[in-house]
């Protein structure tokens, strides 16, 4: 038997049992035959009860799993509602819990953004109100604060929102996030990433690794390795109006503060601050000797690398030359050990 994904996780659900959010401890890509037998009929979307849950954890050490027997029997435990995920394909996601697996992976560097399929999950997410006591139902929302003033006490409501905080649910190894708030889960974030305060990556976006994000990176941007995006930079999502074109960041480039870009770009490439480039900018080429040698649309110079692109300051118009440097990350601020 294959399938596509596993998980066993906790989650929130509603007065009216809906699905609020659940967190996979320790999501599967690609679970081993033997390991999805363990689950029989409990891999699904119903809530499992502790004997599940240990029937589970038996099943799996006899099966030589026993780092997920020991999961399912820290689970029952708990009275939150545990739940079993068996995605049988890479299909759109159809439940909360299915939703949250996919989101899972791609933070926990199992698979790479726009390597998962993920259409349709803003309508699958429910909009839900986070807080420091966790995931609350907006229908239940003023009952909550009201229940928390009676105890003398603030329910703080962090944000209203259909994904929640990375951090909350995932960790990765060897990064540095100034605002956790600015980092969805469903991002991926490599190893040697620091996000500075106004940085902010997307679900289904993310970095290579090593580098430094002081800009956006919107959803279905991937960012290569030891390149920067200066402060308050951007790039073009999916979600954005980018039309069919994946905007991607290569490895070494540069696209400097309040900079932009809405074509992919190769290798070593630099932005100047305050530049946009659209698919449709109009870009004067020159050569080695600054001779003008043709104009092109931007989206015809589109993944290719070592590229310059900077402003005439006399007359306005975008140049693209050669660029014969490379962006050398601080190794020092990049160690996030």
């Amino acid at each position: 038997m294959d399938a596509y994904a596993l998980g066993l996780g906790l989650g929130t659900r509603d007065r009216e049992g809906n699905w609020l959010d659940v967190f996979f401890p320790k999501p599967i890509l690609n679970p081993d035959s033997s390991l999805i037998a363990c689950f029989g009929q409990h891999a699904s979307d119903l809530i499992l009860t502790a004997d599940d849950l240990l029937a589970i954890a038996s099943e799996c050490d006899a099966s030589g799993h026993a780092d997920i027997a020991a999961l399912a029997r820290q689970l029952a435990g708990s009275d939150q509602p545990a739940v079993a995920v068996c995605l049988k394909t890479d299909s759109a996601p159809e439940t909360v819990p299915a939703a949250y697996l996919k989101l899972h992976l791609l933070s926990h560097r199992l698979v790479l953004p726009q390597q998962t399929v993920l259409q349709g999950v803003f309508g699958v997410l429910p909009n839900v109100a986070w807080t420091d006591r966790g995931a609350i139902a907006l229908s239940e929302l003023a009952e909550q604060q009201l229940n928390a003033r009676l105890r003398g006490e603030v329910l703080e409501v962090s944000c209203i929102d259909k994904f929640p905080k990375m951090t909350n649910y995932v960790v990765p190894s060897g990064v540095r996030i100034a605002h956790t708030a600015r980092v969805r889960l469903g991002a991926y974030v490599g190893e040697g990433t620091t996000v500075m305060h106004e940085g902010f990556i997307n679900f289904n976006a993310g970095t290579i690794g090593p580098g430094m994000i002081e800009g956006r990176v919107s959803a279905g941007v991937l960012v290569g390795a030891d390149s920067d995006l200066g402060g308050g930079s951007s790039t073009m999502g999916t979600l954005s109006g980018g039309g069919n074109i994946i905007i991607s960041v290569g490895k070494q480039c540069l696209i400097g503060a309040n900079a932009g870009i809405g074509i992919p770009l190769g290798d070593r490439c630099i932005v100047e601050s305050g530049l946009y480039v659209t698919s449709g900018t109009k870009v004067t080429m020159l050569d080695a000797s600054g001779t003008v040698t043709e104009t092109l649309a931007a989206r015809q110079l589109q993944g290719l690398s070592d590229l310059l692109f900077r402003r005439n300051s006399l007359n306005g118009a975008v140049e693209c030359l050669t660029n014969k440097t490379s962006v050398q990350l601080n190794a020092e601020l990049h160690a996030n050990d």
